[in-house]
């Protein structure tokens, strides 16, 4: 049954977050599901501060549901896989959204769970397991339009591509960093992409070249990304601005042109067709008047370490989600149920909530964060999944 005056602390907990202030997350601030955005969503790719805000709950004696979504109650025993799954690989996860929670000033109690945290031994499941069990307490989530429990699970990562600091006969395609000119007086109409590259405006901004424009033009789709240079050194780059124009899906301009079917609306078909049409990969390109511009981002010793999440801390592969945050709370865990990616095969995990986007809309609604490289790329680009979740909350 639904959720009445008994559950009034989920009450007081989602109706007094008035607000969630955003620290943009420098690696994925235009980051869009590879699904959404393969299958010529209309939505412009960010995933930075959206001004969308938690739906409000009125009567503690009513059913308990956002503007958004619906929770209701359940036992351990409602979660599909949850005593399979190895919730070690989701605790580094946890510990990184603690370090973050403990400096926000919420109604959630997460402070006293986050604590008790330092004192689990990581490596013990059933010591992990019951941390869980104990503390928390499991939430279905619904659509509240619908009263559906299933909803859309899509996929991103963090590309990564070979690169030089100069121009090359392999390397032969930049990635500006924002004009200088443009910090004093910024065109108003900014140039398109078109305008930007064939004016050469852009000359001397270059950051870092590449190899692939199509990959380079998901990267800024992205907002981030990471080339390894000859050397070895791995740059990253996150989002340092773009020139103000609307995003328009290229994937469209390829179906609505009969250049690729449906299922060619994924990352890998979009570059199978520029390989057989390299003549016009940029008429393709600038199909998208918007252009992204990147800076530098500091180095870490761990190469592995991800994109920073809305949360502001780096997100974890297969273990870090992005969710609409009027349903669910920054920081939170959740339990995701679903298949993976053009496939029947059960992925049933716990994730925690570290990254929003204004493309991820909905109750039950999550972007699933696949990694960095070659390997996470052909499963974001290829997921667009029916799942469940379940909110997970302090007891």
């Amino acid at each position: 049954m639904s959720i009445g005056y008994s559950s009034s602390k989920l009450a007081i907990m989602i109706s007094k977050i008035k607000s969630i202030s955003f620290r943009t997350g420098l690696a994925s601030v235009f980051a869009v599901s590879l699904g959404v955005l393969l299958a010529a969503c209309s939505a412009p790719p960010t995933r930075g501060p959206t001004s969308r805000t938690p739906g409000q709950i009125t009567g503690l004696n009513a059913p308990i549901s956002s503007l958004i979504a619906s929770f209701k109650a359940v036992s351990w025993q409602d979660l599909p896989g949850w005593q399979e799954d190895d919730l070690r690989q989701s605790w580094p996860a946890w510990l990184k959204s603690c370090d973050a929670l403990r400096r926000r000033n919420s109604e959630i109690n997460w402070r006293d769970l986050c604590t008790r945290a330092a004192s689990v031994n990581e490596g013990d499941l059933s010591a992990v397991r019951q941390y869980f069990e104990s503390g928390f307490q499991p939430f279905e989530v619904r659509n509240s339009s619908s009263g559906s429990e299933h909803g859309l699970i899509t996929g991103y990562y963090e590309p990564q591509m070979n690169g030089s600091r100069v121009k090359t006969g392999n390397y032969t395609v930049p990635l500006y960093r924002y004009p200088a000119a443009w910090t004093r007086s910024k065109p108003n109409p900014a140039p398109t992409r078109a305008e930007l590259v064939s004016s050469g405006a852009l000359n001397g901004s270059e950051l870092v070249w590449v190899q692939d424009p199509v990959v380079a033009a998901f990267m800024q789709i992205q907002g981030s990304g990471k080339v390894q240079l000859d050397d070895g050194r791995i740059l990253r780059l996150g989002f340092a601005g773009t020139n103000d124009q609307p995003f328009k899906s290229f994937a469209q301009w390829l179906l609505d042109r009969k250049e690729i079917g449906k299922s060619e609306a994924t990352m890998q078909g979009i570059q199978q067709w520029a390989r057989r049409n390299p003549g016009r990969v940029d008429e393709m390109l600038n199909a998208n008047p918007r252009f992204v511009f990147f800076k530098e981002l500091p180095t870490s010793s761990n190469a592995d370490i991800g994109p920073v999440g809305a949360l502001g801390v780096s997100l974890t592969a297969e273990r870090s989600i992005a969710v609409d945050v009027r349903a669910i709370p920054l920081g939170a865990p959740v339990f995701l149920t679903t298949t993976k990616p053009m496939s029947s095969q059960l992925m049933q995990r716990l994730v925690i909530a570290q990254d929003t986007g204004t493309a991820i809309v909905g109750g039950v609604r999550a972007d699933y964060f696949w990694g960095s490289g070659d390997a996470a790329a052909e499963m974001a680009g290829r997921m667009k999944q029916n799942g469940r979740v379940w909110l997970l909350l302090p007891r």
